[in-house]
């Protein structure tokens, strides 16, 4: 009784699909895992943030520290801020090293970033939320 051959085009076909499958996969995961994007590529170190409410609204320091919990971060303190009318939300760096700064800003959509050398004891970053907190990603 003879053989078959297996038809290499079949096999490049079936491998390409895998490939594709795979691929498409990941993407998914990627994009609709709780775990994904900064968070997941921070394993090595916990950033501790302190958020601090200028904008006057009640609430919107806890739901922006929700945010971030849900990112990964560790929310060490949060509270209104010094006065109640800060038009701008800026991440504030503590330390000369801004990755950390910079992670949270990025996760928060971006908002501005300054240092001011500080050492609470408490957090690496500050977030001082402002009256313009519609520029802030309030959904985890």
């Amino acid at each position: 009784m003879a053989r078959r051959r297996a038809d290499p085009g079949a096999i490049a076909l079936v491998l390409l699909a895998l490939v594709v499958a795979a691929l498409a996969g990941s993407w998914i995961w990627a994009r609709f895992s709780r775990t994904s994007g900064i968070a997941a590529r921070r394993t090595a170190r916990i950033v501790r943030v302190q958020v601090l409410n200028g904008s006057g609204e009640p609430g919107i320091g806890v739901r922006v520290a929700a945010v971030l919990r849900e990112g990964g971060f560790r929310v060490v303190d949060v509270r209104n801020a010094d006065r109640p009318d800060y038009f701008a939300s800026l991440v504030v760096g503590r330390s000369a090293d801004l990755s950390n700064a910079r992670e949270v800003a990025h996760y928060l959509g971006g908002p501005p970033l300054v240092l001011q050398r500080w050492d609470s004891g408490i957090a690496d970053v500050s977030v001082l939320i402002g009256s313009d907190r519609s520029r802030l990603r309030l959904e985890p």
